[in-house]
Order: structure tokens, then C-alpha cells, then sequence
């Protein structure tokens, strides 16, 4: 399974983006993950959306993060709204097939303040 993340750019505090995620190989029977490194920072897991659409998210951005999957396109998507300077960080999605994970390479997301 290859993942390519998308999406990514410079990004005003307080502004949006969306990063989509393509798999090559349907995805409609896994979990899908967004998570991020920051420089300098451990990466965190930023959303979750397993194979019967229901979502999940850590406190930092709930209510503001979106995960969203089109599993007829094998795409996962990852809506960012208000955001904020501590948002910038390389996101990456991840899968897991058989015990086996999956990362695609990231893209980078950047919001000035």
C-alpha cells in the first residue's frame, strides 16, 4: 500500500486547509490516521476515522479538525480550520493492514501568526 499526502501550504492564523491522502489500493476495510511532527517534537496522532466512518480526535483539535474518507476515490481527507501557529508541522497519514503499518510521506503545513 503507498499513501501520498497532499495538500499542505502556508496558511494565515486563523485560515484553512484541506490535506488529502491517496492510497494506492482501496482502503473501505482499514482505519485511517492523520498524524503530525512539529520540529523538534515527537510525532502525535491528530484524527482517526476507521472503516465504518467513525471519527476521533485528541483535544488539541477537536472541533476544529475534520477527518473524512471517499473510499469509491481510496482518499481520506483531513479538513484544518482556525487554525493555529502551533499547527505547523508535517502531517502524514498512516494505515494499519495486518499488523503491518503503512505511512505516506508528509506534506507540510505551515501557519504564520
Amino acid at each position: 500500500v503507498q499513501l501520498q499526502a497532499s495538500g499542505g501550504g502556508l496558511v494565515q492564523a486563523g485560515g484553512s486547509l484541506r490535506l488529502s491522502c491517496a492510497a494506492s489500493t482501496s482502503i473501505s476495510s482499514y482505519h485511517m490516521d492523520w498524524y503530525r511532527q512539529a520540529p523538534g517534537k515527537q510525532r502525535e496522532w491528530v484524527a482517526t476515522v476507521t472503516s465504518g466512518g467513525t471519527t476521533s480526535y485528541p483535544d488539541s483539535v477537536k472541533g476544529r479538525f475534520t477527518i473524512s474518507r471517499d473510499n469509491a476515490k481510496n482518499t481520506v481527507y483531513l479538513q484544518m480550520n482556525s487554525l493555529k501557529p502551533e499547527d505547523t508541522a508535517v502531517y502524514y497519514c498512516r494505515t494499519q493492514i495486518a499488523n503491518r503499518q503503512y505511512w505516506g510521506r508528509g506534506t507540510l503545513v505551515t501557519v504564520s501568526s
